[in-house]
């Protein structure tokens, strides 16, 4: 198990609902644990009585457990792992303000003459059609025009709400508990009425699904506005919000992408996946068992999948380094008012020994000593203090020792903490600290010399995903909010493919117009927003290769490698791959093969 599960396993309920990472399997309603596994044989008839596995897809799956069995479930031969579900976060670094002006998808198109190398009729006559666009989201408002063929009826093709409960005439899709699926029909159905959402209420309270969703696949609206790839099918999948904290969970998101892939593989479609939410907690090196489905997702059919970098390089959140024997290092976390708990990870290679301690700004300490393994428990001031020191997985060699600083009344201690380190025998020296997004923590709530590269959301870590940063498309500069990956990828990393590398390109992420809910347009800034402008792009590449006949093999791998073949220099960064902008940023030119 990892080591927020086996801290969440072993805490009592009082200080479990106190913390952000420990308390997000436990489902209120249900009063039932929810933990991801990864497992083999016929693990069903070994469980239990009353717990409940859900199969995904490649071994992995999800058991709900009730709280009453949780701190005490006996282990299974058949489990090789588990970890708790993690919260997602939207990659947006500001709201969408009404707007009349922006950079739109239309405007990215306009920028190409289609008719360069690599294709033979040109992508210009391209429009997405017979592709399905899959937005897994927070929704879609699905009145708009954006969202339906010229004759009215919806582009839709099937639309499941997992915050909503399942009945008889909508259950949620074959194999799952949560939600109700809609189906074109239903959809076309409920436009009929003048009030359609007083059938169908599914609704998208955000906006972020809807924006994402009119860049990735707007048709076109009034000879104005067009997204990526404007004849496209959508499937939309809005995400489950389990708890009050408002946020939705991983397992939502890895029950998403099984239905998505299932669904493109039962209508023979080729399938361009958007994801634009991650998280901090994590190795970042990709094997985390989120990660790793994801990576076995797209092997499943003929699909790509494509997620946003996230907006933490200039968060604070994150800190780098590298010891050498005989060197000590201290890291200070400047610790904002007002705040209510904070988790700290820090993870190394399992090779390199340490000393550490966490020093609270009043002085007291907690030690984690060289070999040491499992819980730590104490008190500084008015901070609880749980900590655990990792072992590496069976899928990783990285170690993690983690921090949760939860309060004893209110708020944890303000002012600045240090994690102290002192090696014991080092032949590797890197570490990497984080911690949890910006939008979590309070303002003022950071490392005081904190590294911008690694900044990285999970799941854009995920090996076969193509991981997009953003550029200000007016001043073709990059957007220094964007998440960044390593500066030298092969230290973090141990991997020689060149695909592997993090971001893989950059795409328009400032100032980008898209619809919003009831109508009219936003302007929106974030990675979130240029990850569909790479969804749109991929539909468009995998209509021309394998509807058109050009290259049935265009997806996956194949295609990211198009994409990097194709990507453009952005001025300002001299050196390829970069930490910012992976390959250059999102071109069309030359992204297909010949022959």
């Amino acid at each position: 198990m990892e080591a927020a599960l086996n801290l969440a396993r072993s805490e009592p309920e009082s200080l479990r609902e106190k913390s952000d990472i420990l308390d997000a399997g436990y489902d209120q309603e249900q009063d039932s644990w929810e933990v991801i596994i990864k497992y083999n044989g016929d693990l069903a008839q070994d469980l239990p009585r009353g717990i409940e596995l859900e199969p995904l897809i490649a071994g992995y799956g999800i058991l709900t457990i009730p709280a009453s069995l949780f701190e005490n479930v006996p282990p299974s031969p058949w489990i090789e792992y588990a970890e708790l579900p993690k919260r997602l976060y939207f990659e947006q670094g500001l709201s969408g303000e009404e707007a009349a002006e922006g950079y739109s998808p239309s405007d990215f198109l306009r920028s190409f003459s289609f008719s360069e190398k690599g294709t033979a009729e040109g992508l210009s006559s391209l429009s997405g059609e017979g592709v399905l666009v899959a937005v897994i989201d927070s929704g879609i408002d699905y009145t708009l025009p954006n969202f339906r063929h010229k004759n009215g009826s919806t582009r839709i093709a099937a639309l499941w709400d997992q915050t909503l409960t399942p009945d008889a005439q909508n259950p949620p899709p074959e194999g799952f508990r949560q939600g109700k699926l809609y189906t074109s029909g239903d959809i076309n159905a409920a436009l009929q009425r003048p009030f359609p959402q007083e059938i169908l209420p599914s609704v998208d309270t955000s906006g972020h699904g809807t924006a994402v969703a009119g860049i990735a696949a707007s048709g076109a609206v009034g000879g104005e506005y067009a997204g990526m790839a404007p004849e496209s099918d959508l499937l939309i999948v809005k995400l489950g919000n389990p708890s009050d904290r408002g946020f939705p969970r991983t397992t939502e998101l890895m029950r998403a992408l099984t239905f998505a892939a299932r669904f493109a593989l039962e209508r023979n479609q080729p399938l361009s996946v958007n994801l634009s939410f991650g998280n901090s907690y994590g190795s970042h090196n990709g094997t985390s068992l989120l990660e790793r489905f994801i990576d076995n997702v797209a092997e499943i059919g003929r699909n790509v999948i494509c997620v946003g970098t996230g907006n933490e390089g200039l968060s604070g959140g994150h800190y780098s380094g590298r010891l050498t024997e005989g060197m000590t290092t201290v890291v200070e976390i400047s610790v904002a008012p007002y705040e209510a708990s904070l988790s700290i990870q820090l993870w190394k290679n399992y090779v390199d020994d340490y000393a550490i301690w966490l020093i609270a700004p009043d002085g007291g300490t907690v030690f984690l000593g060289p070999e040491q393994y499992g819980k730590v428990e104490s008190r500084l001031g008015r901070t609880r203090v749980l900590g655990f020191f990792g072992q590496p997985t069976p899928y990783s060699t990285s170690q993690e020792i983690f921090f949760d600083l939860l309060p004893e009344d209110y708020y944890i201690d303000e002012g600045v903490w240090r994690i102290r380190i002192e090696p014991a025998a080092i032949r590797n020296g890197y570490f990497y600290l984080y911690l949890p997004v910006a939008s979590t923590r309070n303002q003022g709530t950071r490392f005081m010399n904190p590294s911008q590269e690694m900044t990285l959301t999970i799941p854009s870590t995920a090996a076969k995903t193509i991981a997009v940063s953003a550029y200000h498309p007016g001043f073709d500069t990059f957007a220094d909010f964007s998440g960044r990956g390593a500066a030298f990828w092969d230290h973090f990393q141990e991997r020689s493919n060149i695909g592997a590398v993090r971001p893989t390109l950059s795409a328009p992420g400032t100032d980008i117009l898209a619809p919003m809910p009831q109508g009219g347009y936003g302007r929106f800034k974030g990675t979130s927003f240029a990850a569909p402008f790479v969804a749109g792009a991929a539909a468009l590449l995998m209509e021309w290769g394998i509807l058109r006949g050009h290259d049935y093999f265009l997806y996956g791998e194949k295609l990211k490698a198009g994409l990097i073949r194709a990507a453009k220099p952005l001025p300002g960064v001299e050196e390829y791959p970069s930490s910012k902008t992976g390959y250059g940023r999102l071109s069309l030119k030359e992204a297909a093969f010949e022959g």
